[in-house]
């Protein structure tokens, strides 16, 4: 017998709704800005890490050509007879890849939230002498960046790009590549975007992370501009030697 109301109308349905299920705690919280930024300072410790050794292994090509090449066979060794020949390195490379990706995709969501807190532009003029340049610039060196990860691995992993390229001949296939003065430039304009974004990026980090202690937030700037200094002048060094001759083949 259907429930009716004082004048004979039935009484409207209540309708439970169903329990949300709980997301995982560690996708919650990814899903959130703090987690998104948890994310993107994490990856970018990983990677600014990565960066700073690939630059210190790359000095090895002033030494001699069979140092640097000895150092591309040592990678590719990595683990010895412990496990299978470029094992080690490709687990490594995949690593690198993921916190890559993770990298990219937490700094466009993160993006695409402010967008949403804020839909409207501005209407006055934002004052940009509260951010730097590098800030201000930070999406589009992230883009010149990705861009010339691809060009790089094309250039001097892959052989796609470099007509000399001879697998395991790491001297030489940087300075058949760099010799090039399209490619230099290429290089010299990438590693400037890397420099102006591993800057922002390695102060951002602290914030990124919670680091709120005041003695290692007044090392936050010195930290960002050695850095980025240490990568623009390491990296910039190649091009600028091969184009003056002073490594050569």
């Amino acid at each position: 017998m259907a429930v009716t109301t004082r004048v004979g109308r039935p009484a409207p349905t209540v309708i439970t709704p169903r329990p949300t299920r709980r997301l995982p705690w560690a996708i919650a919280f990814y899903r959130s800005a703090v987690g998104k930024k948890w994310v993107m300072g994490l990856t970018g410790l990983l990677l600014i890490g990565y960066v700073v050794v690939h630059a210190l292994g790359n000095l090895k090509m002033y030494i001699s050509p069979a140092d640097i090449n000895e150092y591309g066979e040592a990678l590719r060794d990595l683990g010895g007879h412990l496990v299978p020949h470029t094992h080690l390195l490709w687990i490594l490379r995949i690593g690198l890849t993921l916190a890559f990706a993770l990298h990219v995709v937490s700094a466009w969501s993160l993006t695409r939230m402010n967008w949403r807190a804020r839909p409207t532009r501005y209407k006055a003029a934002r004052d940009y002498q509260a951010a730097n340049f590098a800030s201000r610039t930070m999406r589009w060196t992230g883009v010149i960046v990705l861009i010339f990860v691809f060009i790089h691995l094309a250039d001097l992993t892959w052989g796609w790009f470099n007509p000399d390229f001879v697998r395991g001949d790491v001297y030489g296939n940087v300075v058949a590549s760099l010799s090039r003065v399209w490619m230099s430039a290429i290089y010299m304009v990438a590693n400037a975007a890397l420099a102006v974004h591993l800057f922002h990026g390695t102060s951002s980090m602290f914030s990124s992370l919670g680091v709120t202690n005041p003695r290692l937030q007044a090392v936050r700037r010195p930290a960002a501009i050695a850095v980025a200094a240490f990568i623009l002048v390491v990296n910039l060094s190649f091009p600028i030697a091969v184009l003056a001759g002073i490594v050569d083949t």
